[in-house]
């Protein structure tokens, strides 16, 4: 790697990290040695790059630090490509034209020399056997977990019993074959999963969810580390 590319990239590495980041973790993902990565920190704040921290401790890239949004290597670029592949490939209504059009953007804003690696990236997603079951309103779910509303859920179970419920919408999740829509259930006061093919009625209420996103996606980590310990998984209910 060459010495600019790997100072950008302790400044990626640090721009995604909310945690002090030692010199030994920058050198093991780099694949260089630890001075290398204190010559190459103390070169970057050098040249006012506003790294905190120091040999030992960790480094912090302060928050103000903005680069242009497009300085992206060949990697990320087939990352991105394959996940938007991924993201097409599901059916969903609005996200699935959404990552094409993402595609299509992002080809016109990278450089020429770039662009091979988004019209022919050397990874594909691959195509479900199944397509999803038609889903519910997943624009309006989407909808409700950005504005931090409660939702009135209609849902059939496996055995087909139908349940009317009040959720705290957290976030939808997508497999290859499902979508689920992982809520806190005033009904049964605990974290479930509705698979969004079972949910037959839905519509976001004027009830703000008393927790902000942060502290409910909290809350869920902890409640699913703490199923999975009990061998009990996530499975849809």
């Amino acid at each position: 790697m060459r010495r600019a590319d790997r100072l950008f990239q302790i400044i990626q590495i640090l721009r995604r990290s909310n945690r002090p980041v030692t010199g030994a973790a920058l050198a093991a993902e780099l694949e260089v040695s630890p001075r290398t990565v204190y010559r190459d920190v103390a070169a970057l704040m050098a040249q006012r790059v506003p790294i905190q921290g120091e040999a030992g401790f960790g480094y912090l890239l302060a928050d103000e630090y903005d680069m242009p949004p497009l300085m992206l290597t060949p990697a990320e670029l087939e990352a991105m490509v394959l996940g938007a592949q991924w993201v097409a490939m599901r059916g969903d209504p609005q996200l699935s034209p959404a990552a094409l059009d993402v595609l299509a953007k992002i080809v016109m804003a990278v450089p020429a020399h770039l662009r091979p690696f988004v019209a022919e990236p050397s990874t594909a997603a691959r195509t479900p056997l199944n397509a999803l079951a038609e889903q519910a309103d997943t624009a309006m779910m989407r909808e409700a977990i950005r504005r931090r509303m409660k939702m009135f859920v209609a849902y059939a179970a496996e055995d087909d019993k139908r349940t009317e419920r009040t959720v705290w919408p957290v976030v939808l999740g997508y497999s290859d074959t499902q979508c689920v829509l992982i809520a806190w259930c005033e009904l049964r006061q605990a974290f479930r999963h509705f698979r969004t093919d079972r949910i037959v009625a839905a519509e976001i209420l004027d009830l703000p969810i008393p927790a902000t996103r942060s502290a409910l996606a909290r809350r869920w980590e902890a409640w699913r580390t703490a199923e999975l310990a009990q061998g009990i998984g996530s499975t849809p209910r």
